[in-house]
């Protein structure tokens, strides 16, 4: 039987092997286990799955952009504001009037109208988004990414796995580091999407071979330090030596260079800095490389002034979150490629005094595309003036594991912490189905 059928017979319904179906459709009982480990096992998947290419792309919109003003707008309202609705492509499906391009590609879209937390603090809310977990004092956790690379990422791979763009000038930020995981699925900074990343190119008196040199120097050099008892904090060091020299001295290093895309995509895409960052996200992933986030230009802390600041950011980041899903499906990459669009929550229905939104974890929306997800549709919903849950709710652990669905990935797969403690890839939720149904 070949690895594939094996894994097809194993597979469950939520679209991923468990280990007594992997097991069973390969007549491996329990005394065999200890000669095959499950973690042997699972790495066979691992390998089936980077021959997939499966690829996730999360547009982050940092701040908590209101969903009034994005996709489940309220015109009429006294909580909608000013704010108004379009049509999109899809029939009876409005979002707000910001989005003209997204309400073109609406087809691709499922929408998630119904997310909901409890977490109302920016860094807070913004780990839990990034890690699937509260911050915890004593454990540090990977982030969603790093997790998702370490998982189906081709260990062999000679650019970074996980790339994180900014795309509003420094400072802005970044998802959490992979932790535990091991420096090679932290995520690598691009500060500007349009210039390729600083200090790649090598100077013309240092080819190849002779930084490989420089290289197998430094660890005869780190050798003692090593063995008196600094092995692991050596084994990263080389580990992130390694990582840059191959990175160098990789052609597909090309990736980074928008000056490589022809004009005309380039235009289609747009000129502003996300755009721009949209663009370097499907070259990235054209190439290999497992996940991508691409951070917004502004702040959607829109505590003041909110309807003047969002049309403001909405019409940097409009025109590139919708060329990149229409890009990846004229590519044929969009069925392997997942896009999600989020915050780390919503807006108050009620505007301040300041003409201003709060803090609102109680209801906001995602959009996601690609990767199995069936588009043009609206998933859950809120009451007539936004200011409650009206159905179908979806939690953070909700919206995780479907991701997790989506790049076919084990939400139950378990790391363990350097303190000896299991932690799952997701901890609790169910896959939302309707966005694969």
């Amino acid at each position: 039987m070949s690895l594939r059928s094996v894994l097809e017979v194993g597979m469950s319904r939520d679209g991923v092997v468990s280990r007594r179906g992997f097991l069973r459709s390969i007549g491996v009982g329990a005394a065999g286990l200890s000669a095959l480990g499950w973690s042997d096992l699972m790495t066979l998947r691992a390998d089936e799955l980077r021959k997939k290419g499966m690829a996730c792309i999360v547009l982050w919109m940092g701040g908590g952009p209101s969903q009034f003003e994005t996709f489940d707008p309220k015109p009429g309202t006294s909580n909608g504001g000013e704010t108004k609705a379009i049509s999109t492509a899809v029939s009876g499906v409005q979002i707000a009037e910001h989005w003209p391009e997204t309400a073109k590609i609406m087809n691709d879209l499922a929408i998630i109208r119904s997310m909901n937390n409890k977490e109302g603090n920016h860094q807070r809310a913004s780990y839990q988004l990034h890690t699937g977990y509260v911050p915890s004092g004593s454990v540090k956790h990977p982030s969603f990414g790093s997790l998702v690379c370490s998982e189906i990422a081709d260990a062999n791979f000679d650019l970074p796995h996980f790339v994180h763009v900014q795309t509003g000038g420094q400072g802005q930020g970044g998802p959490p580091g992979a932790a535990f995981l091991g420096v090679e699925f932290d995520p690598f900074l691009v500060g500007d999407p349009s210039r390729p990343p600083a200090n790649t190119t090598l100077p013309q008196t240092v080819a190849g071979a002779r930084l490989g040199r420089r290289v197998s120097l430094l660890k005869r050099l780190e050798k003692d330090f090593a063995d008196s008892g600094a092995k692991d904090a050596v084994a990263d060091h080389q580990a992130l030596y390694d990582k840059a020299a191959n990175m160098v001295l990789s052609p597909r290093l090309k990736a980074f260079d928008l000056t490589q895309e022809p004009e005309k995509t380039r235009e289609k895409f747009g000129s502003n800095s996300f755009s721009q960052g949209c663009l370097l996200a499907r070259r990235l992933v054209e190439v290999g490389v497992t996940y991508v986030e691409v951070r917004s230009p502004g702040n959607w802390d829109t505590h003041q002034d909110n309807f003047t600041r969002v049309a403001g950011i909405a019409k940097d980041v409009d025109p590139g979150f919708a060329a990149l899903v229409a890009d990846l499906k004229e590519r044929g990459m969009l069925d392997s490629t997942l896009v999600v669009w989020m915050g780390e929550f919503g807006r108050t229905p009620r505007i301040n005094p300041n003409g201003g939104r709060d803090h609102w974890p109680r209801s906001f929306n995602v959009a996601l595309a690609g990767g199995g997800i069936r588009g043009g549709q609206v998933i859950g919903s809120t009451n007539a003036d936004g200011t409650d849950l009206k159905d179908r709710p979806v939690g953070v652990a909700d919206l995780l594991r479907s991701m997790c669905h989506s790049l076919k990935i084990d939400p139950r797969r378990e790391n363990t912490s350097p303190l000896g403690r299991p932690l799952k890839i997701v901890d609790g939720g169910s896959v939302v189905k309707e966005l694969f149904t």
